[in-house]
């Protein structure tokens, strides 16, 4: 797993920051190459950013992997100088060693920190000197720490990227350091996730005119679910929601159809293509859906169960959601076969998809296999909820 560390080419990344990053089985890698004006920078393989560098006049490319990890959710930490790169910030303040006016007070902690992933039950100690100078973080940004006379000391942009101003990464207290450990560890917990919102943010803008000949494929498999009208059926890892065309056209204006995605920027595309006309879309885990349990009818999923770091466990959810009898699709517009040819290698026998071990999967979880094909051209296993 790897970690950019935005600094100024004419030093070297802190020591504080390369052994939260080594304790957490984290390593230090380059900066990507700029990305191309269609598309925003191709950020696979990165797991987190550090930016501890300010911003410069040729720092285009630093900019630009910015934009794409808040676009894809990559957890960024910045520190001192760094947050006004992160805040997009056209001006600097005064040096560190400006004059701060009196009565400038401590550093405290806003209500919004006490849930922050980040700084929740770490209170800060009394003799942090705050940061200096006019700050105007974006307007969207969430205050997680304030002090008089220089209000804006650290903030939350969207749900994975901090700004401290009041930290410089060089030399770092004991409380910076254990945020420092905080940030590597949950960009260790979130790298499954970050992986997939990277790969996808940066295909999603021509994602649906690449696979616009699978439509008919995606309405020939969601006509084996059998839905009857009134029915509520998911479409899990919906991406640019090819299915839900489909699935409204089976449960009928009566039903409901939810489709749902880890990945914002394929959502983005989605509506994009009005599939918000056939159903609701929802950025969330897969295997931790904000639903009740037994409110749901179908589940149609392309392409997406045996890509789960934990696909038995993301089955157990699917079932916790599903009312009895309720049908589960499993598809993917190629065999089998067909997949493995493309990538030049081999049928794999462990393969998650393969009938001899998806069958004692699904029955383990709860799901009954019904029908499965592993065709030249397609892949479709059917399964029903044992009530």
């Amino acid at each position: 797993m790897g970690v950019v560390v935005v600094r100024d080419p004419a030093t070297e990344t802190p020591a504080a920051v390369r052994t939260a990053l080594a304790e957490a089985g984290l390593a230090i890698r380059p900066v990507p190459p700029p990305a191309g004006e269609s598309r925003p920078p191709d950020l696979s393989g990165v797991e987190g950013i550090v930016v501890l560098a300010a911003p410069r006049r040729e720092a285009t490319a630093e900019q630009a992997l910015l934009r794409g990890a808040l676009a894809a959710d990559v957890p960024v930490l910045a520190l001192g100088p760094g947050t006004e790169l992160l805040a997009g910030a056209d001006a600097v303040g005064p040096p560190s060693g400006a004059p701060r006016p009196p009565g400038h007070g401590g550093i405290l902690l806003t209500p919004a920190a006490d849930t922050d992933p980040l700084f929740a039950d770490s209170p800060l100690p009394p003799e942090l000197p705050p940061a200096d100078g006019p700050f105007a973080p974006p307007v969207e940004a969430v205050t997680l720490a304030v002090c008089d006379g220089h209000p804006q000391q650290a903030f939350r942009l969207g749900v994975s990227a901090w700004g401290v101003r009041f930290l410089t990464g060089t030399p770092l207290d004991a409380w910076g350091e254990r945020l420092l450990r905080r940030f590597a560890a949950l960009v260790a917990a979130r790298a499954e996730h970050t992986a997939t919102r990277a790969f996808f943010t940066h295909r999603a803008g021509d994602w649906e005119e690449r696979f616009t000949s699978q439509g008919p494929a995606y309405e020939a498999a969601v006509a084996r679910m059998r839905l009857a009208p009134g029915s509520r059926a998911l479409d899990l890892g919906c991406g640019t929601g090819r299915a839900m065309p489909a699935l409204r056209a089976h449960v009928g204006a009566a039903g409901h159809v939810l489709g749902v995605d880890v990945t914002p920027a394929m959502l983005a595309s989605a509506a994009r293509h009005a599939r918000d006309r056939h159903g609701h879309l929802l950025a969330a885990d897969c295997n931790l859906l904000p639903l009740p349990g037994r409110c749901v009818h179908g589940i149609f999923s392309a392409g997406l169960l045996d890509h789960l770091p934990d696909p038995r466990a993301a089955l157990v959810e699917w079932a916790r959601v599903s009312a009895g009898n309720a049908v589960l699709l499993l598809f993917h517009p190629s065999g089998r076969a067909e997949r493995a040819a493309r990538h030049g290698r081999p049928l794999d026998p462990d393969d998650l998809l393969a009938e001899s071990n998806l069958r004692p999967a699904l029955e383990a979880t709860g799901w009954r296999v019904d029908e499965y094909e592993d065709a030249p051209h397609h892949f479709l296993a059917r399964a029903v909820l044992r009530s």
